[in-house]
């Protein structure tokens, strides 16, 4: 067994940082551009007098990093290899490399930074969830019209699926979709809601789910829909004033909504497939960028420890600064091991499924949706766990804005409810350790053979 990262692996993390020192933070130190990530960041990126929506000079930025990440070669490393990705087969092995690298560096604060700055979900090297979507359930017109036009940046979309009264219960949902007749033929009229629609203020397209079928509860008969932002009947009721500012997650409501047939993603009452796609994905890269800013936060305060002088003394030699980082520090390790792990098994459970002719995202849930929760929930509660203590070790230093910590526990405390909530990640655990769930591969116990 080699539990180093493999040389390739390497290799791109060294490339990766050459073009943040080159090319990224020169531009992030460049004219006043640092007001976007020290003391100011959260004044200098809200409009305030703008419901909280993002600043526009703060989102331009990010775009132009964008723009250098995609010309040098970065930004589309995990899309599919036809519109520019790398089509490597350790892509979550990566991914999660990446991710953790990014946040535990000691130059790139923990997740705050142009390179990496995770509040808005952006980072020189892609996560697109709207393009693997479309890429695997589109139909053609969909793809060639949509995908590229997302890669460019000229389209945004929202992902519909919590609702004002629902969020982790997504088989139950207040919005319909009943067929119609319009003057162009056959299409669906859409009511109802969707709450913490990230992205609505620039969103082209929303993908809205809504029962077509069936009863609440039910799995199949949600369908999903590609509903133009512009559509008469698509209002934005609230942006939702969060933790951490800006905001840019709205409340939307459908009313009488009209859209054709051809709107219809993926098939007819099969929409919840398209919501898995990516889910386990997205959950280990975050478990990923927690453990890395986890680690972030605890190497700072082992630092600082060493150079604080207490009564004459550094204050690292006081056992109650170095047993909470101990054990901090082991958990870290234990969990960044344990994140690389099921990141491989990801990857070799992708290429099994795909050389059988079988969706991969199903093989993953089957076989290693257990180990992905575990690293997610963990990942995000140990990151606040090390947030706090880096607080309490810096003391007025760490309360205040001009170190990054208070921002690092604003920003992935939301980790431990999006991305499926830990109590949802918990109960996922369970199902498997009781045996309510199995991986469906054979076991022998007791001399017996179980499924």
């Amino acid at each position: 067994m080699n539990f180093e990262l493999p040389l390739e692996v390497r290799d791109f993390l060294s490339r990766i940082d050459t073009f943040i020192h080159d090319t990224i933070l020169p531009l992030q130190h460049e004219d006043d551009n640092n007001r976007f990530f020290d003391h100011r960041r959260e004044d200098s990126r809200t409009q305030w007098e703008n419901r909280g929506l993002p600043a526009e000079d703060w989102e331009k930025l990010l775009s132009q990093a964008k723009k250098l990440a995609d010309q040098a070669g970065f930004y589309r490393f995990a899309f599919p290899k036809e519109y520019g990705g790398s089509g490597n087969k350790s892509s979550n092995l990566y991914m999660c490399s990446v991710r953790y690298h990014l946040t535990s560096h000691p130059e790139y604060s923990g997740g705050i930074s142009l390179a990496n700055d995770l509040q808005s979900e952006h980072s020189i090297i892609g996560n697109n969830p709207f393009i693997i979507m479309i890429y695997h359930y589109g139909t053609p017109e969909q793809q060639k019209t949509l995908i590229h036009a997302s890669i460019r940046g000229e389209l945004r979309a929202t992902f519909g699926l919590t609702e004002i009264h629902h969020g982790s219960d997504a088989t139950h949902m207040d919005t319909t979709a009943r067929q119609i007749t319009l003057p162009s033929g056959p299409g669906y009229e859409i009511n109802g809601n969707k709450k913490w629609q990230t992205g609505m203020h620039s969103a082209n397209y929303c993908i809205v789910f809504a029962r077509t079928s069936g009863k609440a509860g039910d799995a199949k008969g949600i369908t999903a829909f590609l509903v133009p932002r512009d559509s008469p009947g698509v209002n934005i009721s609230s942006y939702e004033w969060t933790l951490n500012m800006p905001t840019d997650h709205a409340t939307v409501t459908f009313d009488n909504v009209r859209v054709p047939s051809s709107a219809i993603l993926g098939q007819l009452d099969n929409g919840l497939a398209i919501a898995q796609t990516f889910t386990h994905e997205n959950r280990i890269r975050q478990a990923a960028a927690s453990c890395g800013a986890a680690r972030y936060c605890i190497d700072r305060s082992v630092e600082y420890a060493n150079r604080r002088k207490v009564f004459g003394k550094p204050l690292s030699v006081n056992q109650a600064i170095q047993w909470p980082l101990v054990e901090l520090s082991t958990q870290v390790e234990m969990l960044r091991l344990s994140i690389t792990r099921t990141a491989v098994e990801m990857d070799q459970v992708t290429g099994q499924a795909k050389a059988a002719g079988k969706r991969p995202w199903e093989a993953i849930e089957r076989q290693l949706g257990h180990k992905i929760a575990m690293c997610n929930f963990y990942a995000n509660r140990l990151v606040c766990e090390s947030a706090d203590r880096a607080i309490q070790i810096h003391g007025g230093d760490g309360y205040s804005r001009h170190f990054p910590f208070e921002h690092i526990w604003r920003h992935f405390r939301r980790y431990r409810i999006t991305e499926g909530s830990e109590e949802v990640q918990i109960r996922k655990v369970a199902a498997y350790l009781f045996g309510y769930k199995t991986t469906g591969e054979k076991v022998e116990k007791e001399g017996e053979t179980k499924l």
